[in-house]
Order: structure tokens, then C-alpha cells, then sequence
């Protein structure tokens, strides 16, 4: 799968023309009118990249980029501002508050689909094979091995790439669809609540040294892997 992007655009006509062109490319898309509407979609599943507009009413583009990126949930989705406002100076402000790209009306898809890939590619972690460790939880990827405090701990095959996936996406919460996307992969049709059974497996492997409640539940969205409690 491409990535979900979520559309934060409040003209209708820019919103589907972006929302036909992005699908077509084979993205998943989520469409809000404002900041309100997208923070309520948020809450359902996490986007893996937000195109927000500039000029919205309520909440400015601006403001919410800024809200987003002061957030720990929400920082490391990676932002493009859309906006008619060209000068460089409007450009740097944009960047200052943590936006990724500027992209300024018009443009064509091609070109927006284009710095879509890009700032993607830039957000995707560096090497997939680079060992992680968080308190004493170590995961080796190219070895296949897990350890916790040294000490091994025996997973299924979906177990370790649960366990890989969120320990490279770590304060970021993904509902049950998201999951079986990352994990099992958009080929595979199995039941969303199958994700609860893998995730009592991987909480019970983990419990022995403490590091179960480093997978935490978030009511009535999904789950999320932090050090924080």
C-alpha cells in the first residue's frame, strides 16, 4: 500500500480534485473540511502524511500544523502545506512551525503526487535492518533475534514483525486496520479482532522481564508502543 494521506482542505472542488488524483495513485485517502473534522478522523487511524491547507476557517492551516507538531502523538507525521501564498517569507513560516514541504496553487497532481513520494521517502526510517532497543528490549532484524536484558525471548514470525513494526513507529497509535495493513499486508482478509489475539501473545512473551505495558491500549482506536505510561 501506497500511505494513507489525510486531506485537510475546505474548498470542496480543490478537495475532491486532490482526493481523485491521490487515489488513482493508489493512496488511501481520508478527507476533512477543517481542523476539527481532521482531528476526529485522526482519533480513528493515524495518517502516514497530511496535506493541509493554509487558509481554512476555524483553526488556520498554520496553527494546526503547529498544533500537531507540538503534540508527541501527532510530530512525526510528516506535513505539506497547501496554499495559494507563494512569497518566501510565507514559505519560512510554514517550514518554522514543522511542516515538511510547500506546495502553492495552483499545481498539477503529477507534481503533487511527486513531493508526496519524496517527503515519504524521507520520512521512512533509514534502514529497515538497524537493531532497536528500548529498556533493555532488543530487537536484531537481520538476526531474527529478540532479547530482554539479554535474555531471549521466543516469538511467532507475526509476533516479531508486530513487535518490529512498532518498535520503528514508536508514540504513534494505529487502529486494528492499520495494522493488519503493516503487519499481515493489504493481500490478506482476516478479521480485525484477529490483531487482539497476537497482541495477548506478544503482551504474555513480553511479560516475564516487565516490557508488556510497553504495548499499550488506546480505548476505542487501537494500540500504540511507548516507554511512557
Amino acid at each position: 500500500m501506497a500511505g494513507t494521506i489525510l486531506v485537510v482542505e475546505d474548498e470542496s472542488s480543490v478537495r475532491e480534485m486532490i482526493v481523485f488524483a491521490l487515489e488513482r495513485a493508489g493512496f488511501v485517502i481520508m478527507a476533512a473540511g477543517d481542523a476539527a473534522q481532521a482531528q476526529v478522523m485522526m482519533a480513528q487511524r493515524t495518517p502516514d502524511l497530511m496535506l493541509i491547507d493554509w487558509m481554512m476557517p476555524g483553526l488556520s492551516g498554520i496553527d494546526f500544523t503547529r498544533r500537531l507538531k507540538n503534540s508527541e502523538a501527532s510530530r512525526r507525521i510528516p506535513i505539506i502545506m497547501l496554499t495559494a501564498r507563494g512569497d518566501e517569507m510565507d514559505k519560512v513560516q510554514g517550514f518554522d512551525v514543522g511542516a515538511d514541504d510547500y506546495v502553492t496553487k495552483p499545481f498539477s497532481p503529477r507534481e503533487l503526487v511527486a513531493r508526496i513520494k519524496a517527503v515519504l521517502r524521507r520520512a521512512a526510517p533509514v534502514s529497515q535492518e538497524r537493531v532497536m532497543e528500548v529498556e533493555g528490549l532488543r530487537l536484531d532484524p537481520s538476526g531474527h533475534r529478540v532479547t530482554a536484558h539479554g535474555s531471549a525471548v521466543d516469538l511467532g514470525p507475526t509476533e516479531f514483525r508486530m513487535l518490529h513494526f512498532f518498535m520503528a513507529h514508536p508514540e504513534r497509535v494505529y487502529s486494528r486496520g492499520q495494522l493488519l495493513d503493516k503487519v499481515w499486508g493489504t493481500d490478506v482478509y482476516i478479521e480485525e479482532r484477529t490483531v487482539d489475539v497476537h497482541i495477548r501473545r506478544l503482551r504474555k512473551a513480553l511479560s516475564e522481564h516487565g516490557h508488556d505495558r510497553l504495548i499499550q491500549t488506546v480505548r476505542g482506536t487501537g494500540y500504540r508502543f511507548s516507554a511512557r505510561d
